[in-house]
């Protein structure tokens, strides 16, 4: 009993920390901390992506969140309900799009205006899924920085091994506590996780 409240409390305590409105920001960092040739951007450039990210992407979602809580349009912060997602997910998506078009204008490498443009892409796509299917957000995220970091990789032209073992088995936390705390079915999880990656590498082959 004591093992799976210690079990189900660490899952809860996953899925916040890498909460889907975190992940992009998470992946953000990881490009400016491994060592690539984006590490060395310069500082007023990091501030400004990361400022843009943090406003546009997580206090006004957050914003809404707690809006449509105090209004009782949501029952809980997990959104349990396929319904309860689609206001938010639709809000999302719009801001994202206003972020990528500001990134694309700005003077940064084409690799990071790709990854804004993947997170519109798979945010764009879990809504209109979403409207006849629970797909699993934490997962897509989790598919996404999965995705980056094999990218990243590339750029690099060799494997960095360990910070690539870090993120799948982070992926791998993400993935198995929405399963424990039985949010999601399998194929909801494994489908999230396969649309993020997908997409996003496909994103990267393309652009």
């Amino acid at each position: 009993m004591d093992k799976t409240i210690s079990l189900n409390k660490a899952a809860k305590t996953i899925s916040v920390i890498f909460h889907p409105i975190l992940i992009p920001l998470y992946g953000l960092i990881l490009i400016f901390s491994v060592p690539t040739i984006y590490s060395y951007l310069s500082l007023p450039v990091k501030k400004i992506l990361i400022l843009t990210m943090l406003v546009n992407n997580i206090v006004l979602p957050l914003s809404l969140l707690i809006f449509l809580k105090m209004r009782n349009h949501i029952s809980s912060w997990e959104m349990e309900s396929r319904k309860e997602r689609m206001l938010p997910l639709f809000f999302t998506t719009i801001l994202y799009a206003i972020t990528s078009y500001l990134v694309i204008n700005y003077p940064v490498p084409n690799f990071i205006k790709t990854y804004f443009i993947g997170i519109f892409f798979v945010a764009s796509s879990i809504t209109v899924i979403n409207n006849w299917w629970k797909i699993s957000i934490h997962a897509a995220g989790a598919g996404m920085l999965t995705a980056l970091m094999l990218m990243l990789s590339f750029q690099m032209y060799h494997i960095m091994l360990l910070p690539l073992m870090a993120t799948i088995t982070i992926a791998g936390l993400i993935l198995s506590s929405r399963l424990r705390l039985n949010f999601h079915t399998p194929a909801q999880v494994w489908i999230g996780f396969l649309l993020g990656f997908v997409e996003l590498y496909i994103l990267y082959r393309v652009i």
